[in-house]
């Protein structure tokens, strides 16, 4: 494990040969020197995944080949999610020769909107789990948003083999090929049966509890879940699957004990071992195959293998070498948070709890440990700890793993051997579900139920486990009380503030559209909140939310919508529902959201900390025109300036250079229209004088922006240009040590990071062609 993590961690990956090195030493070091077997096997680790992250990076989708449009061929391999504008569904292709060769066989995640215009849905509502279709996809390589706080979608894409993203074309029309079979389509047609069977306001609990199909959970579930720390038990979990591999041992133990002359042909404790290996993989089946029903079944199968080899295993040895098992046949799943919590859970219990102990001591005792043992991984994770867990999963893990699961799983049982006779047990899962819910919906509601933490320092989770480590030593321990010291790195972690006269400017990668959080000493302004698509993607809440509270933003003094368009204003309401602003300012004549709202206007200035804010457009009595409305804010600290400026055309730029020439000066500029070909002119350019241009823009966007001629300007003029699509989040400093620059991208490099790897792309193709191109 030491290896791998290793391996995942290095910013880059080394040559194929330097891979198989690593691997073959590591294992020959295992084999002939027990006294350097520990470094045999780091090795060996580092080498096996190095490996594994360089063919799944060779299976994903070349760059070249982005923006293409193929038919391909393949099974729907996962539960299709339908939303209301699109549908999202995992694609296998099939191993077609005309399919390019790095696509013969992988996943695709697809994504099926509908047709432009349309007032109902498509065919895309009709497709099914286990279906062969025949699609034509645009492609795109897997590639995310990367910002603090933010969902790596390019470390998912690895960890779960995807190798590229396709949206689906309309024209040839989308075909289906084969009707749905496999276990995929039973467990949609099994969701499909609760659905119908039980009241629409409990069935998608009941999908979530007997086939781990949580689809149907909006929101405000997954916001209550998250609150009262019970996101691991809604999902099927190891837990649940243990309790079905130990029901499975009994029911063959007593039938053993019923019918005696089964021992003749398999003595009676083998039985029982295979009969638990048995039900626990049904189980992990039916839900699946998520990372905690196959770590719970890989360690019966340890069990199992022992007892039907008459070979002694305990519970610490049968988790060791399930994490084996997992670590061998898929290193990357180090990548998820289920490996770590799931092994990380099972470990600390077995660390801590006593061997003999009444049952509600014991549980007590697992709650405790969970609750500290956890807590640590879980901030790191998700940046989130919740306080109210520990009391409600007190309540929900009796109740939902002893009653309500179990009579989930008996009506799922009953409905598979008759249709139509597992509604009654599904109607009481349901109803036993819906006693507990309210109370867990009052906890969730809680103000301070769910703590957001910022994001901390590489060093703050191992002083934390060690922290952990310390508490949870037996009693008699002295210090214990000075273990919790070594949790304030991760739990109020130290940052960096600017000094009087200092601010910084976090440009956020939204993608097509802006953000950008302006901080002084004691306060932060918000100008812009991303774009949002209606019933789609928000950027407000999927990447502003979380930047701001990774960033450690507990409020917002001021939030300024520079003018209306979507791809600025639509994450507003998002960010007014959980960071309402003290003042929210936008341009005269416009009306976005609910709140009153001030107007932005030239001459309007403030100081906070010793940095002025000042407006610089639009004038009074200027009529709302969109783009050409934009607020124009400047912001002078002590050691520099900086220029937002919306996405102001040519017209306003010269209306500035003529009204306020002196004040267009600044060490950093952003740059007006995304980079644009109808900003940035000459004149402009030249007066604001930039060392540091940036640009928030899209990857691959159908605007082109920013434009090559624009880019080519700031350069000329002297300024550094940089553009999240390239660079993620662009964190910049104006202080004492000057202007400072971090690219979260390079800043946080990863093997997987995909502008890196079109970088480097994209450069080795430049000196192929050097190489091969005619003298001169």
């Amino acid at each position: 494990m030491a290896g791998i993590c290793a391996a995942i961690l290095a910013p880059a990956l080394p040559s194929t040969w330097v891979r198989w090195a690593a691997l073959s030493t590591g294992v020959l070091l295992w084999l002939t020197a027990p006294r350097w077997r520990w470094l045999g096997a780091v090795l060996a680790g580092l080498g096996w995944a190095f490996l594994h992250a360089g063919w799944g990076l060779e299976q994903q989708l070349a760059a070249r080949r982005e923006a293409q449009e193929i038919t391909v061929t393949g099974v729907v391999s996962s539960l299709p999610q339908h939303e209301v504008r699109r549908t999202r569904f995992q694609l296998r292709l099939d191993a077609e020769a005309s399919l390019p060769p790095d696509l013969r066989g992988e996943t695709v995640q697809v994504s099926w909107y509908d047709d432009f215009g349309a007032t109902a849905p498509g065919p895309r509502l009709h497709v099914h789990a286990g279906e062969r279709w025949r699609l034509n996809l645009r492609l795109r390589a897997p590639r995310g948003l990367v910002n603090p706080g933010g969902f790596d979608a390019e470390r998912h894409a690895l960890a779960q083999g995807i190798a590229a993203g396709g949206v689906v074309r309309q024209s040839p029309a989308p075909q289906r090929l084969e009707a749905a079979a496999g276990l995929g389509a039973w467990r949609e047609r099994m969701a499909a049966r609760i659905a119908r069977q039980v009241p629409a306001a409990s069935s998608r609990y009941v999908q979530a509890l007997a086939l781990g199909d949580t689809r149907g959970l909006g929101e405000g579930d997954w916001q209550v879940l998250r609150a009262t720390g019970l996101t691991h038990l809604i999902a099927i979990s190891g837990f649940h699957v243990g309790m079905v591999a130990l029901c499975a041992a009994w029911l063959v133990a007593g039938l053993w004990r019923l019918l005696p002359w089964c021992g003749r042909y398999c003595p009676r404790p083998q039985a029982v071992a295979l009969g638990a290996l048995l039900g626990a993989t049904t189980y992990a089946a039916v839900a699946g195959f998520g990372l905690p029903t196959v770590r719970t079944v890989l360690m019966v199968a340890v069990v199992v293998l022992a007892r039907l080899g008459r070979r002694p295993v305990d519970v610490a040895g049968a988790l060791a070498l399930a994490a084996l098992a997992v670590l061998w046949l898929a290193p990357l799943s180090v990548l998820t948070a289920g490996f770590w919590l799931s092994f990380a859970g099972v470990a600390w219990l077995l660390w801590c709890l006593p061997e003999r102990a009444h049952w509600l001591r014991s549980f007590l005792s697992a709650q405790r440990v969970a609750t500290l043992g956890l807590l640590p991984l879980t901030v790191m994770l998700f940046g989130q700890a919740s306080a109210i867990g520990p009391l409600a999963n007190l309540v929900a893990i009796p109740w939902w793993s002893l009653v309500v699961v179990p009579l989930a799983l008996v009506g799922t049982a009953l409905e598979a051997i008759c249709s139509g006779a597992g509604g009654l047990a599904w109607r009481a899962s349901a109803w036993c579900f819906d006693l507990s819910w309210p109370l867990f919906q009052m906890l969730g509601s809680a103000r301070y139920s769910l703590w957001w933490l910022p994001e901390p320092a590489w060093f703050a989770l191992p002083l934390a486990l060690l922290g952990a480590v310390w508490l949870l030593l037996p009693a008699g321990v002295a210090g214990k009380g000075l273990a919790v010291l070594l949790w304030l790195p991760l739990c109020l972690p130290w940052r960096d503030r600017p000094g009087a006269g200092e601010f910084e400017l976090v440009t956020l990668d939204v993608g097509q559209g802006l953000a950008v959080l302006l901080r002084t000493r004691h306060h932060a302004l918000l100008f812009d909140t991303g774009p949002a698509v209606a019933d789609g993607f928000d950027a407000g809440e999927r990447v502003v939310v979380p930047a701001l509270r990774a960033l450690g933003v507990p409020r917002l003094d001021r939030l300024v919508v520079s003018h209306g368009d979507h791809d600025h204003a639509g994450g507003l309401a998002a960010v007014q529902g959980v960071l309402p602003p003290s003042e929210l300012l936008m341009p005269p004549g416009l009306a976005v959201g609910a709140a009153a709202a001030a107007a932005c206007e030239a001459g309007q200035a403030w100081q906070w900390d010793g940095v002025l804010l000042e407006f610089l457009h639009p004038t009074p009595g200027f009529p709302y025109l969109g783009n050409e409305s934009s607020c124009v804010l400047r912001v002078q600290g002590a050691y520099g300036a900086a220029l937002l400026t919306g996405d102001i055309g040519e017209v306003i730029e010269q209306r500035l250079l003529k009204h306020v020439p002196a004040k267009l000066r600044a060490e950093v500029v952003l740059v007006a229209h995304h980079g644009s070909g109808g900003s940035s002119s000459h004149r402009f350019v030249a007066a604001t004088d930039a060392r540091l241009a940036l640009i928030s823009s899209g990857h691959g966007n159908r605007f082109g922006h920013p434009r090559g001629d624009v880019v080519a300007r700031w350069q000329r003029s002297g300024a550094e240009v940089l553009t999240t699509a390239g660079s993620g989040a662009l964190h910049v400093w104006l202080g004492k040590q000057g202007l400072q620059l971090r690219e979260r991208r390079i800043w946080r490099s990863r093997s997987w990071d995909a502008a890196e790897r079109a970088r480097a792309a994209a450069i080795l193709s430049d000196i192929k062609y050097a190489a091969t191109a005619p003298e001169g």
